[in-house]
């Protein structure tokens, strides 16, 4: 298996997320996207090759075109050739997996944006005829499309499952102000990235994303519009009425669920067929949307 990088050992760390590592640069922060993966709020013991360079690149890819619509942090992805924007030594593991981004304070929440009925949401709407508390028409079928997006927030959890919050609740948490900000800014995010990826021929089913206060500013931070935080469906091949073939972790879900792992237990190491899957819908979704082959 190519390598993967699991952890990064560099000065100054300030939080390790499932996914990232995040550094402290005084008035701006570097954070590394590793190759760790998580499925049911776990993270697992295997990488998955090549992709926090993905996630980097394809975020980047992201916040340049959506910078118009919405503010966000990013500088920009630390390569060989740019490494002297960081006050220490990076080895050529970290290159193309390492974004300078704004020193943001982060707002502890998740905020999706579902504009098709699937996952927790249909689960959901089954049991309630709403998602999330928020009522939807008789009737709707797996996948299908929603009349317009809904914006459905969560808590951030560090460990452990997020739980679904209201809009009150958010507002409780973060003020009136920023919920509101963050509401707005979440649709129109997902409503510019709909159409700009349709184009490509994927389908963005929902998407998770997260803001920070800078400069008193409410703007979009960590990664953005990637198999991680994003449901990606091929176009072409959308039928609404089940479940659809994906271009995120699906694969990894789909093993964990069927491996006999339980919540609380250790999860077991992935098998290599199921991690060179996921590398090549990392590679898919990346091509498709950014006209590239693979990151650098």
């Amino acid at each position: 298996m190519p390598d993967v990088l699991l952890e990064s050992s560099l000065p100054n760390r300030t939080y390790r997320g499932k996914v990232r590592d995040t550094y402290d640069l005084g008035d701006q922060m570097l954070i590394i996207a590793t190759d760790r993966i998580s499925a049911a709020d776990v993270v697992l013991p295997t990488g998955v090759p090549e992709k926090g360079r993905i996630l980097t690149q394809l975020s980047a890819w992201w916040f340049d075109r959506i910078k118009e619509v919405v503010p966000n942090h990013f500088i920009a992805v630390i390569t060989k050739e740019n490494a002297g924007l960081v006050p220490f030594e990076l080895g050529p593991e970290y290159f193309g997996r390492s974004m300078l981004v704004k020193k943001a304070k982060r707002l502890d929440a998740e905020c999706i944006a579902r504009g098709y009925i699937s996952g927790s949401g249909w689960k959901d709407y089954q049991r309630t005829g709403a998602i999330c508390g928020i009522p939807l028409a008789e009737g709707l079928r797996e996948s299908e499309r929603l009349p317009e997006p809904i914006f459905t927030p969560s808590t951030k959890a560090d460990a452990g499952h997020d739980e679904n919050i209201s809009y009150e609740q958010l507002a409780e948490l973060v003020g009136e102000d920023a919920a509101n900000a963050m509401k707005l800014r979440t649709l129109a995010v997902y409503n510019y990235a709909h159409t700009v990826a349709l184009e490509r021929g994927i389908i963005i089913a929902d998407t998770k994303l997260e803001f920070g206060y800078w400069n008193e500013e409410v703007i979009l931070i960590d990664e953005v519009l990637t198999p991680d935080s994003s449901r990606f469906w091929p176009a072409s091949e959308y039928r609404a009425g089940g479940p659809q073939p994906s271009f995120d972790k699906q694969p990894v879900r789909d093993w964990l669920a069927k491996s006999g792992w339980k919540d609380g237990e250790a999860p077991p190491p992935m098998p290599d067929d199921v991690v060179a899957a996921t590398t090549q819908r990392y590679r898919t979704a990346y091509k498709m949307l950014t006209g590239q082959e693979q990151p650098q």
